[in-house]
């Protein structure tokens, strides 16, 4: 058996922290990644008197293995806290989500959420957004003049993945470099025909980020 790296044992300690959060009776958005699996983990041996929502076919699948009530974003409605992870983390809170190709799925359930929590590893902490590319979920009609009109608004590339998303759509992976101004780029993407959804989550979103240090779980708290 292979020993764990030190990154496991820490995404392991934050996904668990942030289980604390989720209370009994509450309705949960449950979010998709390596570090927030220890969180549907942790509710799952809990056994709370929770009902949640799912943010990915992996995510639903994971939680009823554990016993967990799942139900479609429609029944369960408004909800009171979800916990997602992330690709990148800027200081003013601003978020790359979609490595996992669930990024709007996920985006519908942080918008949901009267309480959203993000929980990463430190790596995922950047001085600004762009390093990891921006996913976009894009329809198949017309995808190269998605990736055009993307590339027309600063991307360097358009890259698109073998795999697609829980919806069915593409995903592709836009290349800006440093991004000064995730708002208004956020914006510009949304506004592009055919781009379902992109993977920049504003930091007005986010309550708190739970931060799988080596030495130590922290939070950043958005005030």
């Amino acid at each position: 058996m292979n020993e764990r790296s030190a990154q496991d044992v820490a995404k392991e300690a934050a996904g668990r922290h942030a289980a604390g959060y989720v209370e009994p009776g509450m309705r949960v958005g449950l979010g998709t990644g390596s570090t927030v699996h220890w969180t549907i983990v942790e509710l799952g041996e809990r056994a709370l008197d929770i009902v949640c929502t799912a943010t990915s076919v992996q995510t639903h699948d994971l939680a009823t293995s554990l016993g967990m009530t799942v139900v479609t974003p429609d029944e369960i409605g408004r909800l009171d806290i979800a916990i997602d992870g992330a690709d990148e983390v800027a200081p003013g809170f601003d978020l790359t989500k979609g490595g996992g190709a669930a990024h709007t799925r996920e985006k519908i359930v942080a918008a949901m959420a009267d309480r959203f929590i993000v929980v990463v590893d430190e790596s995922k902490l950047v001085p600004e957004l762009g390093p990891f590319g921006i996913p976009l979920e894009v329809l198949d009609f017309a995808p190269g003049v998605v990736a055009a009109a993307v590339m027309a608004l600063g991307a360097a590339e358009v890259t698109t993945r073998d795999r697609r998303s829980d919806n069915g759509n593409l995903i592709m992976d836009a290349h800006f470099g440093p991004i000064g101004d995730p708002v208004t780029l956020a914006a510009q993407l949304s506004a592009v025909p055919g781009l379902v959804e992109h993977g920049i989550f504003p930091g007005a979103m986010v309550e708190r980020v739970v931060v799988a240090g080596t030495d130590a779980t922290r939070e950043l708290i958005n005030q």
